[in-house]
């Protein structure tokens, strides 16, 4: 993997803009921002090529900097970070990737179900209904406790409609989002070792996905739906 010393420039860029959110600054200084832009697309297809070592990725996306303003009281023409995506091939594998870089502290990879649509998320839940087992053994284990933590996201204050709100597993039930994050600051976004700690991080996460995969193509009886 190589080294993100670009990140260096991208942290001083996006500060620049933090302070110089508008349109004019941003034209001003549009050849640079396309230079980084440039460099960035090049890591994340690092990144890219290493996640297909261990995991079937059939894509990634370099998210725009233009925000979308129509609907949001922040009115700031442009995001102060990168974030990109990596898909897993679908439908026999699920969940997906992200690596958002943010200066001062707040860059970050995310893993899991952001947006599971109500068929994925009613079978999820079913699952867990059913046993939660296999999932707590997943996510107790310390080596992806060390990597992962607990599950972050978006949740139900109570039960889910047709569910019982005393289920030993409405902890989980209830959760709208399945996702993981792990942080990282400036300091360690710009070493040598940042992406090879990405690499692994995501590696980490394969027992998780690989029975939320299992769970997403088949029924309740373990029968395929593929």
């Amino acid at each position: 993997m190589p080294t993100s010393k670009f990140a260096i420039e991208t942290l001083n860029f996006f500060k620049r803009l933090e302070k110089n959110n508008n349109r004019d600054w941003f034209n001003e200084h549009k050849k640079e921002f396309k230079s980084i832009e440039a460099k960035t697309k090049e890591t994340y297809k690092h990144v890219y090529e290493a996640l297909n070592k261990h995991d079937h990725v059939d894509g990634f996306k370099l998210f725009r900097i233009y925000r979308d303003v129509r609907f949001s009281k922040n009115k700031l023409p442009y995001k102060t970070h990168f974030g990109g995506s990596f898909s897993r091939k679908k439908p026999e594998l699920r969940g997906g990737y992200y690596l958002h870089i943010q200066p001062n502290n707040q860059s970050f990879i995310a893993t899991g179900f952001w947006e599971p649509n109500k068929e994925d998320l009613l079978r999820i839940r079913r699952e867990f209904e059913q046993d939660d087992e296999e999932i707590r053994t997943i996510m107790n284990d310390k080596a992806f406790k060390s990597v992962w933590g607990e599950f972050v996201g978006d949740e139900l204050k109570t039960a889910p409609r047709d569910f019982d709100k005393n289920h030993p597993a409405i902890d989980l039930i209830r959760k709208k989002q399945y996702i993981f994050t792990k942080t990282y600051s400036d300091k360690e976004v710009t070493s040598d070792t940042f992406l090879d700690d990405v690499n692994a991080s995501f590696l980490a996460i394969r027992p998780f996905f690989d029975y939320m995969s299992d769970i997403l193509t088949t029924n309740l009886n373990g029968e395929s739906i593929l």
